[in-house]
Formats: C-alpha cells, sequence, structure tokens
C-alpha cells in the first residue's frame, strides 16, 4: 500500500506540474510544422510524442488511432487491420497519413538535433497474410489480408542506428524468416543497448536475483 500510495503521489504530480503543461501546449507550435506532420491525430499524437521528448520524458508510446470513416472500406475498424480492399486501403488512407507523420518526426527530431539520442521503433503485433483473400472478406474479389504472425517487419530510426539498411530477410512468398530467424526478445535487447542498458540482473523482493529478459541479443549490425 505504501508503495501503491507513492506511486499515486509521483503520478498526481507529474499530471499537476507546470513542465507537463507546457509539454502538452502544441499550441505553440508552428502553422507550418503542424501542417508538416498533417492535422489528424496520429499527426497531432506525434507532434505531442516529440515535445515529450524535448521534456526528457524517457518511454513514449503512440498508438495509431483508426479511422472509422474508412472502416466499412476495409472491412476493419479503419486501421491496419486490412481483412479488405488491402491495397486501396492502404494506398489511399493509410500510407500517406504515415508516411506524412513519421517523415515529419524523424525530420524533426534531426533538425532539434534530438534523432541521435531518440530511438524510434515502428512496429505491430503481427503482419499480414503474404496469400491475399480473406475468406471473411469475399475471398481473392475482396482483396484482403489475414493476419499472420510468422513474419513482419519492424521500422527503427535513430538512437545510433545506421540507416538506409535491412537486417534479416523473409523467403521468396514473404511467408517466414529465409534466415536467421529475428524475434521480439531480438528487438527489446536492440532497444535496451541504444538506451545503455546492458546488464537485465534484477533482483525480486526476497533478494533472490533473476534476469529480465535471458533470449535474444541486441542486433549489433544495425548500429554505427
Amino acid at each position: 500500500m505504501t508503495n501503491y500510495t507513492r506511486q499515486q503521489e509521483r503520478a498526481f504530480a507529474l499530471l499537476s506540474s507546470s513542465a507537463t503543461a507546457n509539454a502538452f501546449d502544441i499550441a505553440a507550435e508552428s502553422p507550418a510544422l503542424l501542417e508538416r506532420y498533417g492535422k489528424t491525430i496520429n499527426g497531432t499524437s506525434l507532434v505531442m510524442a516529440r515535445r515529450m521528448v524535448e521534456a526528457g520524458v524517457p518511454f513514449i508510446t503512440v498508438f495509431w488511432k483508426e479511422n472509422e470513416a474508412i472502416a466499412a472500406r476495409c472491412k476493419s475498424a479503419g486501421g491496419w487491420d486490412t481483412h479488405g480492399n488491402n491495397f486501396n486501403c492502404l494506398r489511399e488512407y493509410l500510407l500517406p497519413e504515415f508516411d506524412r507523420s513519421i517523415s515529419a518526426l524523424i525530420g524533426d527530431l534531426s533538425q532539434r538535433g534530438l534523432l541521435d539520442e531518440t530511438l524510434v521503433l515502428v512496429t505491430s503485433e503481427m503482419g499480414r497474410r503474404p496469400r491475399v483473400g480473406d475468406p471473411r472478406s469475399g475471398g481473392v474479389a475482396g482483396a484482403g489480408r489475414d493476419h499472420w504472425t510468422t513474419c513482419m517487419s519492424v521500422l527503427i530510426a535513430g538512437g545510433g542506428i545506421r540507416g538506409g539498411q535491412t537486417v534479416g530477410k523473409s523467403d521468396a512468398w514473404a511467408e517466414r524468416p529465409a534466415d536467421v530467424p529475428i524475434g521480439p526478445e531480438d528487438v527489446t535487447k536492440t532497444v535496451y543497448h541504444a538506451m545503455g542498458i546492458g546488464d537485465l540482473q534484477a533482483t525480486d523482493l526476497q533478494g533472490r536475483p533473476y534476469n529480465l529478459l535471458e533470449d535474444g541479443k541486441p542486433l549489433m549490425d544495425l548500429f554505427g
């Protein structure tokens, strides 16, 4: 209970501080910069993320907000879960907004001298099935792509990452890793490495040692 109360006090102090209020005040940004990110919930969220980086927040998560206006067109909730009309939804809605906002974030961080110390990670819980034709959206004619957990892509930039390279590859059908599989534990270890954290040993309340993440290794080819 003591620990719970302390965490609650810290949360209230954070929310009520002037530094927090300033970090969330996007009215201080120029109209041109807001336009560069795109005046959508997702674009604005990335502007907010950059302001939080400047405020010294060490770990920031931005979730992609689904657009209900396109839900029926994509046989989904209006996000990347494109069970139908996959290619048109990507081309006309999802990719233009994503490309605009993520390029604005990376460029903005770079111009402010923050990119080298900020790791930007774009990922999801799964990929999309390589074979087109989700039965729930009319098969091949519905042009949907079902869930696919065996193989997917992750985008990493900044934080000492050397850009313009690909680590790992899929087979000819984009179904499975072609050579050495890279798992979530490897990506996590890469994030820890970028943060300068190599020792993942911890101790429980009884003083017993354990490892926060025994599996995986940092993807060192990405750096420098």
